[in-house]
Parts: C-alpha cells; sequence; structure tokens
C-alpha cells in the first residue's frame, strides 16, 4: 500500500513536472525568458505556485530545464527527418528542408538559443554554456553528414554559417524562403567542393 502511493506521487510529480516544463517552453518561447514570471508559469500549467517551487526552487533552474528539453527535441526532431533520407548528399540537403518545415510553423520565433543569448547570455553562465553546447552539437552533427559524404571539413563551418544566418533572417522577416536559399546554397558549395576533389591530380 506504501509502494503504491509513493509509486502514485512518483507518477504524479513526473506528470506535474511536464506540465509545468510544457507551459515554459510556450511562454518562454514565444513571449521571452525575462518577460514571463513565475504566476504566468503556473497560470499555464495548472500547478499551484508551491508545487511549482517544489519542483524548481528557482526561474534559473527552470530556464536552464526549459534549454535542455528543447536541445534534445530540437536536436532529435531534425536527425529523424534527415536519417530517413537515402543517401549523404539527400541528407545534408534535407537539413534545409526540414529548417523550412521549421520556419513555416506559425509560432517560430526564430532560435530559442539565440534568443536566450541574446536576453540573458550575459548575466547567466548556465544560459550562455547551454546555447554554446546546442551550437556545438548543431555543428558536430553538421560536421558528421559532411563526413559520410566525403568532402572535406571545412564544407561543415560553411553549411553552419547558412543554418545559423537562415535561422535569424527567417525570424526578422517572417518567412520560411531563407532556408530554401540557403539550401540552394549548400548544393552549389557541395557541388563545388566534388568538383575540386575531381580537378586534384592522381597521386
Amino acid at each position: 500500500m506504501v509502494l503504491h502511493a509513493r509509486r502514485v506521487e512518483t507518477v504524479d510529480r513526473e506528470t506535474a513536472r511536464q506540465q509545468v516544463l510544457d507551459a515554459a517552453q510556450q511562454l518562454f518561447y514565444s513571449r521571452g525568458i525575462q518577460a514571463v514570471g513565475m504566476d504566468a508559469v503556473r497560470n499555464a500549467s495548472g500547478v499551484s505556485l508551491k508545487r511549482l517551487y517544489q519542483l524548481f526552487p528557482s526561474k534559473d533552474e527552470l530556464v536552464l530545464e526549459f534549454l535542455q528539453q528543447r536541445d534534445s527535441r530540437w536536436q532529435r526532431a531534425l536527425a529523424d527527418y534527415v536519417a530517413a533520407q537515402p543517401g549523404p548528399e539527400e541528407r545534408i540537403s534535407a537539413v534545409f528542408d526540414w529548417l523550412y518545415q521549421w520556419f513555416s510553423e506559425p509560432d517560430y520565433r526564430g532560435c530559442a538559443f539565440i534568443n536566450s543569448f541574446g536576453e540573458l547570455g550575459a548575466v547567466s553562465p548556465g544560459v550562455a554554456e547551454q546555447a554554446r553546447q546546442h551550437k556545438r552539437a548543431f555543428h558536430d552533427y553538421l560536421a558528421r553528414l559532411v563526413t559520410a559524404s566525403g568532402r572535406p571539413a571545412e564544407l561543415a563551418d560553411q553549411l553552419a554559417l547558412l543554418a545559423e544566418g537562415a535561422i535569424t533572417t527567417s525570424a526578422i522577416f517572417h518567412t520560411p524562403e531563407p532556408a530554401r536559399q540557403a539550401g540552394d546554397a549548400a548544393r552549389l558549395l557541395m557541388r563545388t567542393h566534388s568538383d575540386s576533389d575531381l580537378a586534384k591530380p592522381p597521386r
């Protein structure tokens, strides 16, 4: 009986925690972190303020957990989409196709990590580090795709700049077209690297 009560309490705690995180995801991303107080998270989540502070003793802890969860969801969604493509070149192109779909979502507001870094990066080392980790992970992912395609490592740096520029430009102008333009540029770069490899004299 005691065991059952503890199990229910754990489930309830996990449910409440996820409700809070889901509310924080929506509010922090749509309005900005500094504009959202814990009262707003309480109202949106349906979790009492007392329970909220039991789960997240400070807003800073909630912000960091929001960023960690968003990072894992974002990376997983991208990787799942790209992995469904048949070959290495198609997978690189698919990154920009996925970005186009993301930019087309009605609640798209740019990159949560760029936004949070702009808001809090100068005063919150934790937020700054979360943003850096997210961008490093994305860059490393692109590097693996480039390696699998047999192209030189510098292409990953170029693709990362194209993607990051598209993410920011799309948010500012409220259009998904930068993803398509960046994808065209990425395919041109891939052809350029392929042509330069073919032009190299045999060893």
